[in-house]
């Protein structure tokens, strides 16, 4: 029978919503949602693959367990029974520290990444939490927490009235979008440009991005900051800050002006190779534009100074008046979001409550870097990490040093892996829990509706029916919260929806601000709807939320609903100690005198920067067909000039060494990179054994995060330098008599 079915796309931030058409239980085609009101009909082509995704041949459907060192089928009680024996033993011989658990990047796009991890963390009661947010964007996280008072109140651009996008190490014409979730980004800056607008982006690659730019101002990558600091620095010597309606809800802006008094254009255009002039020039652009938004990503964040720079990202909106006004950068507000309440200080943003056992690095936001994970491993002495729950994570290709993270997880006492595939790191596990198929599962963007650049709310039901007996991806987590809470592994899973809801409403009851202040718990829980405890949580939070929603009322548009466009929410959002905007806190002014050191001292060598590919998302899409081949290459992009020096030719293989090892790379000639850096794109090296990834083991690539050894991080973030370190290149070495 062929029927459709809408459903949101689950395989990037831009989160588009699909039209599926089915044959019985199968997907036949996707294509774009005309009707949807967050994407109206965009699709890209990790979208249109939805079908092929869902039915990969490589999916896991049962779970498997290792027995005689192999991994083998087995059924879902029995697996579950081996997890609680195999965490158990390990508690209760070394405690709740020797568990780590590593959280990986797609959590972000499911109902049960989004719900229950936090329950999993804190049933278990472990320091040693690791995520892809310290490879990715946690130097937005801590700038946002000292701005802000308040780590997730991360502002977006808010593109659709903008007339000004100054773009830094971002390239959303091919990611679609990062901390910034807007479906068709394509469109929205084609109607920038209709409208009259101005494009900037400061990229070290001519990305298509740049192509489609007013200006591309190339610089070297990870000086970023300094260009920044100077563009700051214009605009207090000529007279250029108006920081209007945000005036009275700031704090240190002279100490601002101090701190960048040192970053004159003419101090930083060596370092960063961009002419005075030019740096001039952006800032008086900036300042002169009606509205505009600075918008940072990637190449801004997983840098030597990536808080610092994502730090500057706002402080120049702060002071051009572009902060909190429509064109500007602005806060979304999420419809499962707290409610607004009377703005009033807060408790402000610390790090380092606690400390990693080996290298002492701070705790941020409960995480410890994700590049410590193998070193609190392979490290012996009181306190190391003896087991690893990796919740949808493949740290081995997306950290630094791999191999010796692979070496490390294979010496783990137990290991439990939340994946659909046996990849490079689930390899390793004692037990694999498989999720069921995409189209078996709800969906709902926790974490994208808090950075969408339109408040709207969106819901998809599963599709396709789970058969009997098979856990939905919900039940497994909770499975996971039961176990590690001391409850029997065949307890009723229902038992933890139930009792998040408990807890929610006797908060809600409770609090004077609630809506639901004085209520009967129980009469309210009663009253939620829903088919499944996910769903009454879905509902109990949508009716906590600031729009006075249900779940039925979401149900009932199945397109979507449109909430608006973004709103100013300056003081209500902050919850600094000032309850103000405290732009020069005291931990980001301390890291500055390490940025101007760097004005005088400058690495020799190429640098290396990452690169996004429009059909891929980190290592995890790399096992279908339609998205293999093409552009969607792991190949060293080269400039002609630094090719020719290094005896390297289109098609050769190179030799790349850096702190932590060395790899081959297949040559692409191009002057799309500037003279002095070469590129890599992220997330591949598929050529280890043990694995099932049929189409990927095809096209493997090498692994970037291997030449990294896990010592360069942004101190302020615990973040990996993935972007802008240095690096020997050369020609390989011709085998003795070789051909």
């Amino acid at each position: 029978m062929t029927r459709t079915a809408l459903r949101i796309c689950p395989l990037c931030e831009a989160t588009c919503g699909l039209t599926l058409t089915l044959e019985d239980d199968t997907v036949t085609s996707a294509r774009g949602d005309r009707d949807d009101v967050f994407s109206a009909g965009f699709i890209c082509p990790k979208g249109a693959t939805f079908g092929a995704l869902d039915a990969d041949p490589d999916r896991l459907s049962r779970p498997l367990v290792r027995r005689d060192g192999r991994l083998v089928e087995t059924g879902w009680a029995e697996a579950f029974a081996a997890v609680a024996a195999g965490l158990g033993a390990v508690t209760a011989a070394h405690g709740p520290d020797a568990v780590g658990v590593v959280l990986g990047n797609p959590n972000v796009h499911t109902v049960a990444g989004g719900l229950y991890p936090a329950q999993i963390v804190g049933a278990l009661r472990s320091r040693n939490i690791f995520s892809a947010s310290t490879l990715d964007q946690m130097p937005k996280h801590v700038a946002c927490g000292y701005l802000f008072g308040d780590p997730n109140a991360i502002p977006v651009p808010d593109l659709d009235r903008t007339d000004h996008l100054l773009i830094i190490g971002a390239n959303p014409l091919v990611s679609n979008g990062s901390l910034a979730t807007a479906a068709d980004f394509p469109g929205k800056l084609k109607a920038l440009r209709r409208r009259g607008g101005r494009i900037t982006v400061i990229d070290p690659k001519r990305t298509r991005t740049a192509e489609a730019a007013d200006r591309h101002v190339s610089l070297r990558p990870g000086t970023d900051a300094a260009l920044l600091f100077a563009v700051v620095q214009v605009l207090f010597a000529e007279g250029l800050t108006d920081l209007g309606a945000l005036a009275s809800h700031v704090t240190g802006v002279e100490e601002v002006r101090a701190l960048a008094a040192a970053f004159t254009p003419e101090a930083v255009e060596g370092v960063c190779e961009v002419p005075a002039a030019e740096i001039r020039a952006l800032a008086r652009e900036l300042a002169a534009a009606p509205s505009a938004a600075v918008y940072g990503r990637l190449g801004s964040t997983a840098v030597e100074f990536g808080t610092l720079c994502s730090w500057l990202v706002d402080v120049l909106n702060v002071l051009t008046g572009n902060l909190d006004r429509p064109g500007g950068a602005m806060f979304p507000l999420s419809p499962t979001a707290r409610a607004p309440r009377p703005a009033a200080p807060g408790k402000g943003f610390t790090v380092g409550r606690w400390h990693s056992r080996v290298s002492g690095h701070p705790e941020v936001k409960s995480e410890l870097p994700s590049a410590a994970l193998a070193e609190e491993i392979d490290t012996p002495g009181e306190g190391r990490v003896r087991a690893v729950i990796a919740l949808a994570a493949n740290p081995v290709l997306s950290a630094p040093d791999g191999h010796r993270l692979d070496r490390a997880l294979a010496g783990l006492d137990f290991m439990v892996s939340v994946d659909p595939y046996l990849n490079e790191t689930s390899r390793h596990a004692h037990v694999v829990l498989p999720p069921p198929r995409p189209t078996q599962s709800a969906h709902y963007d926790f974490a994208f509706s808090t950075l969408a650049v339109r408040n709207t709310v969106r819901y998809s039901r599963p599709v396709v029916e789970l058969a009997d007996g098979r856990p939905g991806e919900p039940e497994i987590y909770a499975r996971l919260v039961q176990i590690l809470s001391g409850a029997a592994p065949d307890a009723d899973p229902a038992a933890v929806d139930e009792q998040a809801i408990a807890r929610l409403l006797a908060r809600a009851t409770a609090d004077p601000l609630s809506p639901l202040h004085g209520g009967d718990p129980a009469e309210l829980a009663a009253r939620l709807g829903g088919r499944t405890g996910y769903e009454r949580r879905l509902d109990l939070m949508l009716r906590l939320g600031p729009y006075g929603l249900t779940l039925d009322k979401v149900l009932a548009q199945p397109h979507g609903i449109d909430l608006g466009p973004l709103a100013p929410r300056v003081p209500e959002v902050l919850r600094t100690p000032s309850g103000r905007i405290e732009l020069a806190p005291a931990p980001i002014a301390a890291d500055v005198p390490r940025l101007l050191r760097t004005l005088t001292e400058r690495a020799a060598g190429p640098v290396l920067i990452g690169r996004r590919h429009l059909r891929s998302n980190n290592s995890w899409m790399h096992n279908l067909p339609a998205l293999s081949g093409g552009t969607n290459l792991c190949t060293l992009q080269v400039h002609p000039e630094d090719a020719a020096r290094f005896g390297l030719v289109d098609g050769a293989t190179a030799l790349v060494k850096g702190d932590g090892g060395e790899i081959e790379a297949p040559v692409e000639v191009t002057d799309a990179v500037r003279p002095g850096v070469v590129s890599l794109p992220h997330g591949w090296g598929h050529d280890r054994s043990g694995t099932r990834l049929a189409t990927a083991g095809l096209h493997p690539g090498v692994n970037v995060n291997q030449l990294l050894d896990g010592s360069r991080l942004d101190p302020l973030s615990g973040t990996a330098v993935l972007n802008g370190f240095p690096v020997q290149v050369s020609a390989l070495p011709e085998v003795p008599g070789g051909n």
